[in-house]
């Protein structure tokens, strides 16, 4: 019994010693990310559309997705408020910048065709893309003629050389190690004046050092005796006299400080407003000159007036942006982000080795959309059966010319669209495929297939949808919009626009490991 109280005394120990000391490292508070994401529609050119909006599609806070176009409501989305800064991109690369101007709400006129579309929240606003770099100028050639270096005849222009030891001794006058009498008995010394001026005589602008004699050094005695250092040879020299406190300026053109400092001036022109404090403190100020106070940012100032080139985004309504409406057959989609941090930019694109593996890799997804097309059905007629003949005898002639009949034709696929990604960092190559079969009605079918590579040079099938023209509401369209960080997590997801007949939902899916996930599902626009 000895042994099991003794590892009973330890445990409690050990754990009054855990309750004692607690850990000492610092756990980060987990990052709080707020993150609106949306498709950006417009018509014409991207720098000046002629019509534009956008669709309010996901909203990342407090851990989770929210609907953009109702979350708080209360009156506008909050995505969609006014001032909110949206970062058009195209495979997580930035484009453009669009600034809402304001939101607006719509119900469909008509219970049926493109107007139908023209349900719920909107914003609109003013695009912005981004400056292209500057282009470079003429591109450097390399010389044709080696550069030589030649030297100067110029005899005036400097050089660095040794000075011959005679010119030296010349130049002192005399032995440095001796004194000379100029030091002792502080009289000019003929000699050493007569040997400046033959040095000096042969450049005039040289400048040169001279010794100081008695009158010199009286007349400078004599002015600092007076409080000046001012020599007696230059009149208009400024000089910088100590202000004692029984001392007023008298001559306003002395260089002396007399006038008062600018920021004694009330009325001096600032780039802010003049309150009733300023005042205060500018009196304070012309009192006790001495005293420094800090002041703040002129950009802290809410009244600061603001130069535009035209009108700003906040002034616009809705006469100056031109909306969006219906489904023009123009219509371009992109994704728009709204983040209250300014992240990096993540490009998710990825490029083709070369030309041979894009056609590999397109004829693997073409052979996918053809069986899923396949799969589909034969495209329903809308003339009654014919009754059936009835059968006739058949002779070795006509079973083998049965056998020998010609395979069907392969399903045109129209409009074809390939699109590689990476969704993360090291993570698989990811395709996306879309296809229609052409015609009208029935006979006009959609596939889009998404399919990732398993690491073995197979590439396996997460996502494949086909539907046709006529039945849209059984099932949905599927129209690839583009791909997006949806959460900050530098990981991307694939926006995906769901067309039925008379109304379309935005969804977000997530792929790993050829696995599809919905994260997020907006609701209908009707």
């Amino acid at each position: 019994m000895r042994p099991l109280i003794l590892r009973v005394i330890f445990a409690a120990a050990t754990l009054a010693a855990s309750v004692a000391f607690p850990q000492m490292h610092k756990v980060a508070k987990p990052q709080q990310v707020v993150r609106a994401v949306g498709v950006y529609e417009w018509t014409g050119d991207f720098a000046k559309p002629t019509a534009s909006r956008l669709i309010p599609v996901s909203l990342y806070i407090e851990g989770k997705f929210e609907d953009a176009g109702v979350y708080i409501a209360r009156p506008v989305p909050f995505a969609l408020l006014s001032g909110n800064v949206y970062v058009l991109q195209s495979a997580g690369v930035d484009k453009g910048t669009l600034d809402l101007a304001y939101a607006k709400h719509l119900q469909a006129v008509e219970p049926t065709g493109d107007l139908a579309f023209d349900d719920g929240w909107f914003g609109y606003g003013s695009v912005k893309p981004l400056s292209a770099p500057r282009k470079t100028t003429t591109a450097l050639k390399p010389s044709k003629s080696l550069p030589v270096i030649t030297a100067s005849a110029d005899p005036n222009r400097p050089h660095f050389g040794s000075k011959p030891a005679g010119d030296t001794a010349s130049s002192s006058g005399s032995d440095q190690s001796k004194p000379t009498s100029t030091q002792t008995t502080n009289k000019p010394d003929p000699t050493a004046s007569s040997t400046t001026s033959t040095s000096t005589s042969s450049d005039p602008d040289r400048p040169t050092m001279k010794r100081r004699t008695s009158d010199t050094a009286s007349s400078t005695t004599a002015d600092q005796s007076s409080g000046s250092s001012t020599p007696t040879d230059d009149p208009d020299r400024p000089t910088m006299k100590r202000r004692t406190s029984d001392s007023a300026p008298t001559d306003t053109s002395s260089t002396t400080a007399s006038s008062p400092a600018p920021t004694d001036d009330p009325d001096r022109p600032t780039l802010k407003r003049h309150t009733a404090e300023d005042a205060k403190g500018a009196k304070t100020a012309a009192t006790d000159i001495a005293s420094v106070s800090a002041t703040g940012s002129l950009n802290d100032d809410p009244n600061r007036p603001n130069l535009h080139h035209g009108k700003p985004t906040s002034a616009m309504i809705e006469a100056d942006l031109p909306k969006l409406t219906g489904l023009p057959a123009n219509l371009h989609q992109m994704v728009a982000v709204s983040d209250a941090v300014n992240r990096d930019g993540h490009p998710f694109t990825l490029d083709w080795d070369d030309e041979a593996q894009h056609k590999a890799i397109l004829e693997k997804m073409q052979g996918m959309a053809r069986a899923q097309l396949a799969a589909y059905g034969a495209a329903p007629t809308t003339q009654p059966p014919t009754p059936a003949a009835p059968a006739k005898k058949t002779t070795a002639t006509t079973a083998r010319a049965h056998r020998t009949t010609a395979p069907a034709p392969p399903v045109p696929l129209l409009d074809e669209d390939l699109k590689a990604y990476t969704l993360s960092y090291g993570g698989a190559a990811t395709y996306i495929y879309s296809a229609n079969t052409g015609g009208t009605g029935a006979a006009l079918r959609y596939v889009t297939i998404v399919a990732q590579d398993d690491g073995l040079g197979e590439i396996k099938p997460a996502i494949q949808s086909v539907t046709d023209a006529a039945h849209f509401n059984r099932t949905p369209k599927m129209q690839f919009v583009d791909v997006v960080d949806a959460d900050a997590s530098n990981r991307a997801s694939l926006v995906f626009e769901l067309r039925s007949q008379n109304a379309r939902q935005f969804a977000l899916y997530r792929v790993i490991a050829s696995h599809p996930e919905q994260i997020f599902l907006t609701g209908t626009t009707q």
